[in-house]
């Protein structure tokens, strides 16, 4: 049995296609003895990478954009979410219909300690519509927990949250989801897996069945027993309620954001083009300098 580890930078619902396939047992049939661990703060599995406690990372496509041209070579091999899980929840207490443009003058609580995404993406869907981000105040760089309890408590106008969350703020009375990434912010290649490009070679073999391995659970997930997915829920997530769990998982499922391991490259390209927008490249990598295509050109 070859071995494989993976340094992720969450422990996320959104994930759960990679849980499945260990669970299930759809790793071990490729030959793969596969082991991974959530590292917090999440830039420790930039550091695994580096010592080779950890064969591939999984966290957001951004991070290898950031190092793209520099001595930290990194290569994405595959992609785990076809999409942005996330949502916008505003105080309850506020009716009618939202548009975007609704949260200028407002202040927007987006939580950055686990990475940029919830920020970043967020503002380009602003630009996309017309909306300057400026005329937003934002609270960032905090942490989800924080970011969600001070804004029970009282501070800011919204919040942009995972499913998870924001479905927890709405379940409490606290706040009311206006805006689903999922449904109104297209495709966006959001979790992926990536490696050091000096080691695909010597990786190739095992990272292509464990491509294989991702891409048998998310075919498997519309048709799974729901007791499946519920010990894996109660395993990995406790002491949350599990059915807002359900609920949060069952919008995912009837996303796009579990339907294909390969990286849309117009995808890509929207999303390194937002990235440069804000400056956290210093121009838009194209996605050929990203991506190894070969570890998912069959499943295209």
């Amino acid at each position: 049995m070859d071995k494989l580890t993976i340094s992720a930078t969450a422990n996320g619902l959104n994930y759960l296609p990679e849980y499945l396939a260990d669970q299930e047992g759809l790793f071990h049939d490729t030959g793969l003895e596969v082991t991974a661990v959530a590292r917090d703060p999440w830039t420790g599995v930039l550091d695994d990478l580096e010592t080779g406690h950890a064969d591939i990372a999984l966290g957001g496509l951004w991070v290898p954009a950031m190092y793209a041209g520099s001595e930290r070579e990194l290569s994405v091999v595959c992609q785990l979410n076809h999409q942005f899980p996330m949502a916008i929840a505003i105080r309850k207490g506020s009716s009618g219909d939202f548009a975007l443009e609704d949260l200028l003058g407002k202040v927007v609580l987006a939580p950055g300690a686990g990475g940029s995404a919830p920020y970043e993406f967020t503002a380009g869907l602003l630009r996309e519509a017309g909306v300057d981000p400026s005329g937003i105040r934002f609270v960032r760089d905090l942490s989800t927990a924080m970011l969600v309890e001070l804004f029970t408590a009282g501070l800011g106008d919204a919040i942009i949250a995972d499913l998870v969350t924001a479905t927890e703020l709405e379940a409490s009375g606290a706040a009311r989801i206006v805006f689903r990434h999922l449904d109104d912010g297209g495709i966006m290649p959001n979790s992926v897996y990536y490696c050091r490009t000096e080691r695909v070679a010597e990786l190739r073999d095992r990272i292509s069945r464990f491509t294989a391995g991702i891409d048998t659970a998310m075919r498997l997930l519309p048709t799974v027993d729901p007791h499946t997915v519920d010990d894996i829920l109660k395993r990995r997530w406790p002491e949350k309620d599990q059915g807002i769990l359900r609920e949060a998982q069952r919008q995912m499922a009837a996303s796009a954001v579990w339907d294909t391991v390969a990286i849309d490259e117009t995808a890509s390209d929207r999303w390194m083009r937002i990235l440069a927008e804000s400056g956290l490249v210093r121009s838009a990598p194209s996605y050929a300098s990203l991506a190894d295509d070969s570890f998912m050109a069959d499943y295209r």
